[in-house]
């Protein structure tokens, strides 16, 4: 088992003679400080389709369903692992295996974390001294870049981008830098060059959790400016005026008016009006000439959560690699579909749902686009906390329209400022533990019963539908990203398995409070890896910088998505979740080494290296003026 093992993962128990029902394979199971490891008792090797991390299980059961026992002998024992990532395992041993009945109770203790210490990046010895985060220089890079100006790597840096970044629209300020004024946001925010450190902290008061008002991109062109905050709190707008008036300032090109600025609330109307209804803040009373307010019908994380265990009911009854033990005839799909009509409906309706989600924030984000490339328009965008639909839209909007966001650099710049600084709940969504008040450095050797702080009901699938929302985009337009779907797959994957420090706790604050920056980093893991093959499979082959070298914006029509077969048909579907014969990535390398290969236009790996900013290229109704 050595060979398998990996850097700090430890065996915790293990339990022989037991069968992986959805392959019917005969092997072994160890559970480990970091996942359920199955290996296969005639190939001696690990089996991927059995071997889930931890924190990836969602839920462990050891009660046979209905379906299961009519496969089930009296002398057998089953439990079930269900997977965050659609898998859905059956393992199944002799009653009798005492040693598989203990694993059992272990694992359902191990997927149960109470303490932050208990997740494998903290299963190590801590460092003696605190290893200083790099996420707030990469922001301030991130900064330099879209202000165009050079990022020097030295203390100074901090001290002068306040001084240095600002231009006729827009500035840098540090008022977060002691994360008081908002503990979910970043240190740095870029505001309205009009408006002062004191009104922001007056709009902090007005908005849910202080997320204020604050500018995730521009347009160095016009000034365009995409913004991202939460709902408001109060009805009673003149406090909120003056910042709002100040992201509609006037364009390069129309300076005696002020420039459209559109407000896209990420929910249905009617969690509004309900939100009203108890003195909450709306911007539907708010009378600005030059606003229009959009509601863009995203549902919340309950439904998305609900939609996406609907998706995974259809993935394991109409799949190859069964989860119910039946034999490829007896489970053969398309017999089942044609003898099971009304079931087979309703369960393509569960699809068919999970996928209008998809098509939602894809055309959402087309619709933002289209207004700041199209009118020159600044567009804020919120829902109730600002940090769910908002990092979906606010994402996604970036993505298409900077192309250095489709760069492997300009993607991890793009994840690191609207998913990890502005505060997406990680930890909540992917159902962990975060940092408590006092604990200290999360500690591995912490006791593990009592009552975990996780609150099941708070997880839900929202990184994973923006990342098939890219896939969705990288099928539409194949030349325009630097990396592939396989990318974007492995990127999950490692999110899900919390290997990585980089997507702990639920905020920028709380990972500087836990050290996270002493982890290891998904970033280099995922740089390595590419570094090992020129032509690896995470490198897009079609990629071409000048064909899409400005806004993407796809049309409404050509949004329609389907399953995203690299993602959900891998456990069910092998072959074709590789578009066929499996041999794709194979076929690429043949033809690529036939032909030389573009160098990429990304920024050094190394991020602690100074660069100087990447231009951005300008877009909006004045691109073509200029």
């Amino acid at each position: 088992m050595e060979e398998f093992r990996l850097e700090h993962e430890t065996f915790c128990d293990q339990g022989h003679n037991v069968v992986l029902l959805n392959t019917n394979e005969p092997g072994s199971i160890t559970v480990t400080n970091f996942r359920l490891l199955f290996v296969s008792k005639a190939t001696k090797c690990v089996v991927d389709l059995g071997t889930i991390p931890l924190t990836a299980i969602e839920e462990l059961n050891d009660a046979p369903s209905e379906d299961l026992k009519r496969f089930l002998p009296p002398d057998r024992s089953i439990f079930q692992v269900t997977g965050r990532d659609t898998r859905v395992l059956v393992f199944v041993f002799e009653s009798k295996n005492k040693d598989m009945k203990n694993m059992i109770e272990y694992l359902k203790k191990c997927i149960k974390h109470v303490h932050l210490g208990h997740i494998y990046p903290f299963s190590s010895k801590p460092p003696a001294d605190k290893v200083p985060s790099q996420a707030m220089l990469r922001l301030l890079r991130e900064y330099h870049r879209l202000f165009q100006k050079w990022f020097a790597h030295s203390p100074s840096t901090h001290f002068n981008a306040q001084v240095h970044l600002q231009n006729k629209w827009w500035r840098v300020s540090k008022v977060n830098s002691d994360y008081a004024l908002c503990q979910t946001y970043p240190a740095w925010l870029i505001v309205p060059n009009k408006i002062s450190d004191e009104s922001l902290w007056v709009a902090s008061t007005y908005r849910k959790c202080s997320r204020l008002p604050a500018i995730s991109w521009f347009d160095p062109g016009s000034g365009a400016a995409l913004a991202r905050s939460s709902q408001l709190k109060t009805q009673n707008l003149a406090k909120m005026e003056e910042l709002l008036c100040a992201l509609g300032t006037p364009s390069i090109h129309h300076t005696d008016r002020p420039r459209k600025l559109y407000i896209v609330d990420v929910r249905p109307i009617v969690n509004n009006v309900a939100n009203m209804s108890i003195s909450g803040g709306s911007e539907l009373s708010y009378n600005y000439a030059h606003t229009e307010v959009f509601y863009s019908g995203l549902d919340d994380i309950h439904v998305m959560k609900d939609s996406f265990r609907g998706l995974r009911e259809y993935m394991n009854a109409y799949d190859y690699i069964s989860s119910n033990g039946a034999t490829l005839d007896q489970g053969d799909p398309i017999s089942s579909w044609v003898t099971q009509t009304s079931k087979s409906m309703a369960d393509i309706s569960k699809l068919q749902k999970w996928l209008s989600h998809i098509q939602n924030i894809l055309v959402n984000a087309s619709y933002i686009t289209r207004k700041i490339t199209g009118e020159s328009a600044s567009v804020l965008v919120h829902c109730s906390d600002g940090s769910d639909g908002t990092s979906q839209l606010v994402g996604l909007s970036c993505l298409l329209l900077d192309p250095y966001y489709r760069t492997f650099s300009g993607f991890q710049a793009l994840v690191e400022k609207d998913w990890l600084a502005f505060g997406h709940k990680f930890a909540a969504r992917m159902g962990v533990p975060t940092m408590t008040a006092g604990e200290g450095w999360p500690n591995f050797k912490l006791p593990w019963h009592g009552d975990s702080s996780v609150h099941s009901e708070e997880s839900s699938p929202i990184i994973l539908q923006w990342l098939e929302c890219i896939a969705h985009l990288i099928c539409m337009y194949p030349c325009a990203f630097e990396f592939s779907s396989k990318f974007l797959v492995d990127f999950m994957d490692a999110i899900l398995s919390c290997r990585f420090g980089n997507f702990l706790c639920n905020s920028e604050w709380e990972r500087e409070q836990a050290d996270v920056a002493s982890c290891p980093c998904i970033w280099k893991f995922l740089a390595d890896l590419r570094a090992s093959d020129t032509l690896h499979e995470h490198r897009n082959p079609f990629y071409d910088p000048e064909k899409h070298n400005g806004p993407i914006v796809p049309p409404a029509p050509a949004l329609a998505p389907t399953l995203w077969p690299q993602f959900y048909l891998r456990w069910s579907c092998p072959l074709e979740s590789h578009c066929g014969g499996g041999g794709y990535h194979e076929l690429v390398k043949a033809k690529m080494a036939t032909q030389p290969r573009r160098e990429s236009q990304s920024l050094p790996a190394d991020e602690n290296q100074p660069v100087k900013g990447r231009p951005i290229r300008i877009v909006g109704s004045n691109a073509r003026k200029l």
